[in-house]
């Protein structure tokens, strides 16, 4: 039985999800011939009431993280985290993170280290509904047309919300009581968040160089009871879209409001969930569709790629 150190960064839902689903599945690991220690759970407050296994060092420095094999972050943000990781990644080892906001803006400095097969992030789109595995691995030997995904919960309930004939500041209100939505909620009905977990997607199956300035974005602050009910007139339904498809020698990337049929499949099989339709001229169409959020449901992706890791799987490497 091997020991296998791992650090996190982070105890919000997320993070605290993490631990205890590496504990749940304890028998999966020791069938592996492994045995996890956690080194320690970086937080802000030490003192706060957190739901995680007995005994999790919890601490308010990281200065456990130089003996870690391998780093999970759920701390979210985009310097904060990778100025505490930047003398770890130096190193060699591999960090696991669902965080599409460092990935998409501070790719220049993260590729080389993706690149190296250390950079594991499953989670970062559509957090357990595997996209990123496939389009890492059994897709690339397919030639890619374009895609389309709904990928903010958030703005998919809005617009649902606003369906059944609420305003937006009423549907957005909603959201926020109900904790879809942060506070302030740019990131979600800005299209920024989105435009982050396409840009990440982009790497896989357009241009591993892809840059997050390059997707053009607009969110749904300004779509109206009048823009639903027009649309549903005719038969169609308005959905927060990405988009990436060739535009003559380039890859056109947007966020954007976008009319749909009512029975195409992001209205369909994403009506409540994430979903994607991926298109390639070898594999056809393909469509994915599941959970996109939450503690748990990510932290399956999470944990997921812990044990790929440790069966010596390479992470997500993007196009050369």
């Amino acid at each position: 039985m091997r020991t296998v150190t791992v650090g996190v960064l982070g105890s919000g839902t997320v993070g605290q999800d993490v631990l205890n689903l590496i504990q749940r599945r304890k028998s999966v690991f020791t069938d592996l011939g492994v045995q996890i220690d956690i080194a320690g759970v970086f937080v802000r407050d030490v003192n706060k009431p957190r739901n995680i296994p007995a005994g999790t060092r919890v601490t308010d420095t990281c200065d456990f993280l130089q003996e870690c094999h391998v780093v999970i972050e759920c701390m979210g943000g985009i310097d904060r985290p990778l100025g505490l990781l930047r003398s770890y990644l130096r190193s060699g080892r591999p960090l696991i993170t669902a965080n599409k906001a460092l990935l998409a803006e501070r790719w220049s400095e993260l590729r080389p280290h993706a690149q190296n097969g250390n950079l594991y992030y499953e989670a970062s789109v559509m957090a357990g509904t595997p996209v990123i595995g496939p389009m890492s691995t059994v897709l690339r030997a397919s030639t890619f047309v374009q895609l389309q995904a709904i990928l903010n919960g958030t703005c998919n309930y809005i617009l649902g919300q606003m369906e059944s004939g609420k305003d937006y500041a009423q549907a957005l209100a909603e959201a926020q009581a109900l904790g879809y939505a942060e506070d302030p909620p740019t990131l979600d009905v800005g299209g920024f968040d989105t435009a982050h977990k396409l840009a990440v997607m982009a790497r896989f199956c357009a241009d591993g160089n892809f840059d997050y300035s390059s997707v053009q974005i607009q969110g749904i602050e300004h779509v109206t009871p009048a823009d639903i009910a027009e649309a549903h007139a005719a038969g169609e339904r308005i959905k927060l879209v990405a988009s990436l498809e060739r535009d003559g020698d380039r890859w056109a990337a947007q966020v954007a409001p976008t009319r749909l049929p009512n029975d195409h499949p992001l209205c369909t099989a994403g009506d409540s969930r994430n979903a994607l339709v991926y298109e390639a001229e070898e594999s056809g169409t393909l469509i994915f569709a599941g959970g996109g959020a939450g503690g748990m449901v990510t932290a399956s992706a999470m944990v997921g790629d812990l044990l790929d890791y440790l069966l010596g799987f390479p992470g997500h490497v993007p196009l050369h």
